[in-house]
């Protein structure tokens, strides 16, 4: 098992229940989060543990597409998302915290490989500060446009 971790944290000019809301708004994830093509629900309404989607990304100029699942909630303080791949599990870790006037969002992202070979682990580290370069980029991304959007939302 190899595994890998990106946490980012953002200052958002918003109270925690505006990027609450944005940040658990599926049905409108599309138009928020810029790096993201396309979200198909596949179960559940709302929010909440064992709600599925599809969700449709451009990584490394290439279109992929991962199930993914609500893990845990805690609102308005904490959410886990997983998706599962033919290569790796994946967990993203939301937590909210009220900062003055605004919320710190912190985003942990983590991979766990299922079972690295010999040639796949000597390309994880030829590859591996690319794609980590690449996710850390993407995560930034998302983090802006959940801080816009929740901003925006505060109004």
């Amino acid at each position: 098992m190899s595994a890998s971790e990106i946490r980012l944290d953002r200052v958002i000019a918003a109270p925690v229940g505006s990027v609450w809301k944005v940040l658990t708004d599926l049905d409108n994830a599309e138009a928020v989060l810029s790096g993201v093509k396309k979200i198909e629900r596949l179960d559940g309404t709302g929010y909440e543990v064992g709600t599925r989607w599809r969700e449709t990304r451009v990584m490394f100029g290439k279109s992929a597409t991962e199930d993914m699942w609500v893990a845990e909630v805690d609102p308005e303080k904490r959410t886990v998302v997983k998706a599962t791949s033919d290569e790796a599990d994946y967990s993203t870790v939301f937590t909210l915290e009220p900062t003055g006037d605004g919320t710190t969002l912190t985003m942990r992202f983590s991979a766990i490989a299922a079972d690295p070979g010999a040639l796949a682990k000597v390309m994880m580290k030829v590859l591996g500060p690319l794609a980590m370069r690449a996710t850390t980029k993407a995560i930034r991304r998302d983090l802006d446009d959940i801080a816009a959007a929740a901003v925006k939302l505060a109004g």
